[in-house]
């Protein structure tokens, strides 16, 4: 049985891995090679495209970091859990909520919402 927190928490750290080739690895092990990622923002095909978004993320805050808010929930191969992005020791002025679809474990689609995004962000 996949651990749902374990996925969140992984999915989380992805995002906040500056190392491109250590984020690259993250990648390679824990999303399928035709993985999707789509939100209202962007969509990345495959590692590589899910690779670029996050480096452009980074890039575009690069003084911000991803948290989990509160604990992820799922059931069979599907999971959700909410997030915040925002500056170490304060409230997180970016949160949205992803919902995974997972193949054997591993990563397949994500399907991302943004819950609040102040003006101009």
């Amino acid at each position: 049985m996949t651990d749902l927190n374990a996925v969140a928490n992984t999915y989380i750290s992805l995002w906040n891995e500056r190392a491109p080739q250590k984020r690259r690895a993250l990648l390679e092990t824990n999303w399928t090679e035709d993985a999707v990622y789509v939100d209202p923002l962007m969509r990345g095909d495959g590692r590589d495209g899910v690779d670029a978004l996050i480096a452009g993320v980074q890039t575009r805050f690069p003084d911000f970091r991803f948290r989990l808010i509160g604990q992820a929930n799922g059931y069979g191969d599907n999971l959700r859990f909410c997030w915040g992005l925002g500056p170490d020791g304060a409230d997180c002025p970016i949160k949205g909520t992803d919902f995974v679809e997972l193949r054997d474990g591993r990563i397949r689609r994500i399907m991302g919402f943004l819950d609040q995004v102040p003006e101009g962000a």
